[in-house]
């Protein structure tokens, strides 16, 4: 008997580790409940919903297959080793196979998990799933890992070239057995049911994402390149929760977009390069939890940053969470990130700038609210863009790079429709005034809505001298955007 821990690959089609024990021999499968390590890891309670609607899809698909889904708990990634054994056991499994995670907590569990099968005599095999290139594949010269994006995307590109990462063959029916799916549950303790019209956003299940991916592929792909950056425009792919959870793999996005575009994946549409380079970020991201680890421990991937003197502000932090620092841009994507779990990727460059930059606060701080309140949560990938937004990471912004608020909205939102969207309370003022209410001087009929709890062009003065006055800095300049 073979056994598929699932983990976050919550998907019967290409499912690397599930075709491999569907091959062996009959199959079960299993998911852990870890509430304490998910409270440690920040994760948000829309975000576990999704795994248990997800789980819920992914049970009854596998029930046709015959494959049952059993429910397991261990609270703590501490206890998955004994937890595994035991249902090993009785069972009688010979082997436990696994799609391969990143990330320090991850790869420790992974390895201890391994250690006590090892000793009982299971066999444990873990597989390259949620990447198209296994971490470590793709180097430098001199044989270390990428620090700049553009870099490892040409490697990626040549391999790619060379051999294109196929698609898994989906397992078939398999004879019954005597062992019955457990129940999903409807809600995981310390992990708050998130509102129906969150939900609603977020169908669960492979079919869904599917159409996600066949809807963009077929019409909007062409103009993503052109439309992404614009808030108030359906210009993304919407994929990024289903993606986090595997519930689609980046191999199955991969070829759609490459089926959209002729094959090409570095001319043709400009929409369709566009978002597999975004593909790409992704991976980057990955790689990087895996060859600096220390990122994934709260540490700053340029260590010289780590000497930053962060601003103690609570009354600013808390003003940046609850969407009312007084400059609309930035509150709307805060209000869209509370009430539907996710934000526009270019309002989450925007409003990490303003919390880091303006107001000079720790990006971890940031890092772990938006992880908290994602559904697409996802270590490498938002860690990743914190570390680029704050000047700390890997192929980060140069640190006199600050994005202005103002500016970003006059050319992103400039009829100010996202902005009215998510802050009707000022659904009144023109298209000119939306952007910075501030300027009218209070005298525009949205009383209620606060002044800017910072002022943009002194904040960003205090961010310049902030990191001038790190060791080792060479650079120096300014650059607004």
């Amino acid at each position: 008997m073979q056994l598929i821990w699932l983990r976050s690959d919550l998907r019967q089609h290409d499912n690397t580790a599930l075709a491999a024990a569907a091959a062996r021999g009959p199959t079960v499968a299993v998911f852990l409940l870890s509430p304490q390590q998910w409270l440690e890891h920040d994760d948000a309670a829309c975000k576990v919903d999704f795994w248990l609607r997800n789980l819920r899809e992914l049970s009854s698909a596998l029930g046709k297959l015959h494959i049952p889904l059993l429910i397991r708990t261990a609270t703590h990634w501490d206890q998955a080793p004994a937890e595994l054994l035991k249902l090993c056991q009785q069972l009688k499994i010979a082997a436990v196979h696994v799609n391969e995670e990143y990330g320090v907590h991850e790869s420790r569990r992974d390895a201890a998990v391994a250690e006590t099968l090892k000793a009982e005599g299971i066999t444990f095999h873990s597989y390259l799933d949620q990447l198209l290139f296994k971490p470590g594949s793709v180097l430098t010269k001199t044989e270390s890992y990428f620090k700049v994006f553009s870099q490892f995307r040409k490697v990626c590109y040549e391999r790619l070239h060379r051999s294109m990462p196929a698609l898994v063959k989906a397992p078939g029916k398999q004879a019954k057995l005597a062992i019955d799916s457990d129940p999903i549950p409807d809600s995981v303790k310390g992990f708050a049911t998130p509102s129906q019209s969150l939900r609603d956003l977020w169908p669960a299940g492979e079919q869904e994402a599917r159409r996600r991916l066949d809807t963009f592929t077929d019409v909007q792909i062409d103009y993503y390149q052109s439309e992404r950056d614009f808030p108030a425009k359906p210009g993304t792919s919407q994929l990024s929760a289903y993606l986090a959870a595997g519930v689609i793999s980046p191999r199955q996005c991969l070829h759609a977009a490459l089926q959209s575009n002729q094959g090409e994946f570095e001319s043709g549409k400009v929409g369709a390069v566009t978002w597999i380079n975004e593909l790409l970020w992704r991976e980057f991201y990955k790689h990087i939890l895996v060859g600096y680890p220390r990122v994934s421990t709260h540490r700053a991937f340029r260590p010289e940053t780590e000497a930053l003197a962060w601003r103690d502000a609570p009354e600013d932090l808390a003003a940046w969470q609850e969407a009312r620092t007084g400059l609309p841009i930035i509150d709307a994507a805060m209000r869209q990130l509370l009430e539907t779990g996710w934000m526009h990727n270019r309002l989450r460059m925007v409003v990490a700038m303003f919390l880091t930059k303006n107001l000079l606060i720790d990006w971890r701080e940031g890092e772990r609210f938006f992880m908290r309140h994602l559904i697409d949560g996802d270590l490498a990938a938002n860690n990743g863009g914190w570390q680029w937004s704050s000047s700390t990471g890997t192929d980060s912004a140069p640190y006199f790079r600050i994005f202005n608020p103002l500016s970003q909205s006059e050319k992103f939102d400039s009829e100010g429709l996202f902005i009215k969207h998510w802050l009707p309370e000022l659904a009144n003022l023109n298209k000119k005034e939306v952007h910075n209410p501030a300027n009218l001087g209070g005298l525009f009929g949205a009383a209620d809505y606060p002044s800017p709890i910072v002022n943009l062009s002194t904040s960003r003065q205090r961010a310049l001298a902030a990191f001038k006055n790190l060791p080792s800095r060479t650079s120096s300049g300014g650059d607004d955007e």
